[in-house]
């Protein structure tokens, strides 16, 4: 599957944008997910401890395979430095394979080579990889981090209009399983909110920034903006919202897309190419103020917008602009 091209495709410094994309899933130990990974991309192993790993590439850059389990990357580095309790990490790692996820971090991509990116798939598929469907208890997903054409304030803001406009149909698009929906890991913006975003008019960017945090104090968004506004204002990110796991960085945090690996036909490029619909609103002024009109029209006293309705309405946009 071909990765679509969104309409704004370079930096304010004329470079070709880049994407990173973080997999997660279970199936293999992170003995056979770094062969895996090294296999593809070639580069140099580097151990962090029993339970982290970075592949050093020296075309395509730096990638992480860790445990997603904060307990166990502290023992094992623990034991590391102590050069001792290595059989207790080896029972933690066995205990966890099944219900906590390996995850894969990649390093970003240039929007013209993603296609590169997606060969891992296969060869994790066929080592036996397990995505979200494969557990009733653990919410798989995979995230995508684009790289922003510009921080200028405006640009920021159409993204978060086209998102909160958006937001009801992605989350049918992707299909995403219900272990994860009722997860607190994906929230979805609050109607107050999307209605904020559509009315108001930003001049600087600590005003968005404000406004944000406080309806959204916390990295589990759907569409995750901590990690940007860390990059722009780390001190003012910092104070409203205490979590360690907030890492700066002038991208998105998208992290709605199930992982469905099992599934043959299933890669990167699926889950791009449904976010490919926020790029492409977010960069047409005229479908931004018409959707926002027709959310507004729609939208009931002390109801709001009816969900299904507002999904047939973009659904109906979609494919009057040929988007889909």
């Amino acid at each position: 599957m071909a990765f679509k091209t969104p309409p704004l495709t370079t930096t304010e410094a004329k470079e070709v944008r880049r994407v990173g994309f973080e997999i997660e899933f279970t199936g293999l130990t992170i003995g056979d997910a770094t062969q895996i990974l090294q296999k593809v991309f070639g580069g140099e192993l580097e151990p962090k401890s029993a339970v982290e790993y970075v592949l050093h590439t020296p075309e395509y850059g730096k990638f992480k395979v860790e445990l997603d389990w904060e307990f166990l990357k502290n023992t094992a580095l623990d034991a590391k430095v102590k050069d001792d309790g290595h059989e207790w990490v080896d029972f933690l790692h066995q205990l966890a394979l099944s219900v906590v996820p390996l995850e894969i971090v990649s390093p970003p991509f240039p929007l013209d080579e993603l296609e590169k990116l997606d060969a891992l798939i296969p060869a994790l598929r066929d080592a036996g990889a397990k995505g979200t469907d494969d557990s009733v208890v653990a919410a798989f997903g995979v995230h995508i981090n684009p790289e922003l054409p510009s921080l200028d304030v405006q640009m920021v803001h159409s993204y978060l209009q086209a998102f909160g406009l958006l937001q009801w149909w992605l989350n049918e698009a992707h299909d995403v399983n219900l272990t994860r929906k009722i997860s607190p890991y994906i929230q979805l913006y609050s109607e107050d909110y999307v209605e904020l975003l559509l009315d108001k008019t930003y001049q600087d960017m600590d005003a968005l920034i404000d406004d944000y945090l406080l309806h959204n104090p916390s990295r589990n968004r759907a569409l995750d903006m901590l990690p940007l506004f860390a990059f722009i204002d780390e001190e003012k990110v910092n104070n409203a919202v205490k979590d360690s796991k907030v890492n700066q960085r002038p991208t998105f945090h998208y992290r709605l897309p199930d992982c469905l690996i099992e599934n043959t036909s299933w890669s990167f490029a699926t889950s791009w190419n449904i976010w490919y619909l926020v790029e492409a609103l977010a960069a047409d002024t005229k479908a931004l103020d018409f959707l926002s009109r027709r959310f507004k029209e729609m939208s009931l006293p002390l109801i709001g917008v009816k969900r299904s309705d507002w999904v047939k309405e973009v659904s109906q946009w979609i494919k009057s602009r040929e988007l889909g």
